[in-house]
């Protein structure tokens, strides 16, 4: 049961029913919005560029590196999309994936489907991208800046996802374990985790904006001084 919990991929019958009829709809909710939401941020540069997120985020959750003895992890995604396509596209792509996880990997159960894209598609990559607003001015000085950026972003993104793992519990908990159990494991381990994930980060936006910065949502409308030290227009 120790395993089960600290996975952010929930299992079925982690949730009671009446919390599972809750997050399903704060999810076909929150995915509602993000898709009408979406639709002013896919040009010619976006839409190729969720594609190739959502492959690499795909193929990336299903890496598992160690963390503690009996217990791993993999990157989450949500600050990664959020840095390189915007929250609403980038919280469409990692939903994407958990469908595609849960349906044909059997990774994550169906019934808590609705509360893995909240906590990994919507809170994940929405609290990523408040970071990388509330740091709009070190992401933009150059690329050191985006990149530290980055790794914040994706630091606290999985901290908060593991947090909306921890409230779902607190609504409809089943797996008969303490509230304070779930939070140790779930927060402990996922703040570890939460390191790899940044630095996983860190280095693909780093690499990417080195070649083409105008493919990163996040530097959209950045000062000159960016667009000097990257080498390239930014615009």
């Amino acid at each position: 049961m120790v395993d089960t919990v600290v996975a952010m991929h929930m299992s079925d019958g982690l949730l009671d029913v009446p919390a599972v009829a809750i997050f399903w709809l704060v999810a076909v909710a929150g995915l509602g919005f993000c898709s009408l939401r979406a639709r002013r941020d896919l040009d010619d540069r976006t839409a190729p560029m969720a594609g190739l997120v959502t492959a690499f985020v795909f193929a990336v959750q299903m890496i598992n590196f160690p963390i503690l003895p009996g217990a791993s992890g993999h990157l989450l995604g949500g600050a990664l999309v959020a840095i390189l396509v915007g929250p609403y596209v980038g919280a469409l792509c990692v939903a994407i994936v958990l469908v595609v996880q849960s349906l044909l990997f059997a990774d994550g159960g169906l019934t808590t489907l609705g509360a893995n894209i909240t906590n990994m598609a919507l809170i994940s990559t929405f609290a990523g991208y408040g970071v990388v607003l509330a740091l709009r001015g070190l992401a933009r000085r150059g690329r050191g800046g985006l990149v530290a950026t980055a790794f914040v972003a994706a630091f606290l993104g999985t901290v908060a996802a593991s947090l909306g793992f921890v409230l779902e519990y607190a609504v409809g908990g089943a797996a008969g374990l303490s509230l304070d159990t779930v939070f140790l494991l779930m927060v402990g381990f996922h703040a570890l985790i939460g390191i790899g994930e940044g630095v996983i980060t860190a280095a693909t936006v780093g690499a990417i904006s080195a070649i083409r910065p105008d493919l990163v949502y996040a530097l959209r409308g950045s000062a000159p001084a960016l667009v000097v030290r990257t080498g390239r227009s930014a615009s």
